[in-house]
């Protein structure tokens, strides 16, 4: 699939989960508001300048310009899944300064991306990263963008190549700021109650 040279910012979309909580549904093509969150996401991090953009998942969408990587084996969890992506970067020579590293299960995925977009100019020289807050301040580390040179080293130092491991393993030693997100902007969808919960949302803004 056709992808551009890369630029400053590139996107890594996580979309390879068991989703379990919802009977191994795919939640990225779950719809909202007329779209798949996947596309959604994919539009969000073009729209935010990002390229390359590749998907952590099996081909989901055929009809998506995106590259696609899937870590092997499969279902080893988002830090294998972006470790396999920053793999493929390397064999092709991408290299991105900052990266979008984002589960696909956002709703409101156009607006967290913006904010992102937004506060990363403001971010101290020596920082590794951004990422949003929810209302509990607790960082979401999975709706943020980081330096791709630091996931790099980070990644490097995992072992089975961030198989199973927590997201906290790949971003524990980064200097990230957590910035504090507008009431339902970092919620997710995990199960069926959210999903119809999105969807009522998205009908009635």
């Amino acid at each position: 699939m056709h992808q551009e040279a890369a630029s400053e910012l590139g996107a890594i979309l996580l979309a390879g989960g068991r989703a379990s909580r919802v009977g191994g549904a795919p939640k990225p093509l779950f719809e909202v508001g007329g779209r798949t969150l996947l596309a959604a996401a994919v539009d969000a991090v073009r729209d935010g300048g990002a390229r390359p953009i590749t998907v952590a998942a099996p081909l989901l969408d055929p009809a998506l310009d995106v590259g696609w990587v899937q870590e092997n084996p499969p279902f080893g969890g988002p830090v294998a899944g972006a470790v396999a992506v920053l793999d493929e970067w390397d064999r092709a020579g991408w290299m991105p300064a900052w990266t979008f590293l984002l589960a696909c299960d956002l709703p409101r995925v156009a607006d967290a991306v913006a904010q992102l977009a937004r506060d990363l100019p403001l971010l101290p020289r020596d920082a590794d990263g951004i990422c949003l807050g929810d209302p509990s301040s607790r960082p979401q580390w999975l709706t943020g963008v980081y330096r791709v040179a630091a996931l790099r080293r980070a990644a490097a130092a995992l072992p089975d190549l961030g198989r199973d491991a927590p997201v906290r393993a790949l971003v524990s030693d980064l200097a990230i700021a957590v910035v504090a997100a507008s009431g339902d902007l970092t919620d997710d969808i995990d199960t069926w109650e959210d999903l119809e919960h999105a969807r009522t949302r998205a009908a009635n803004p």
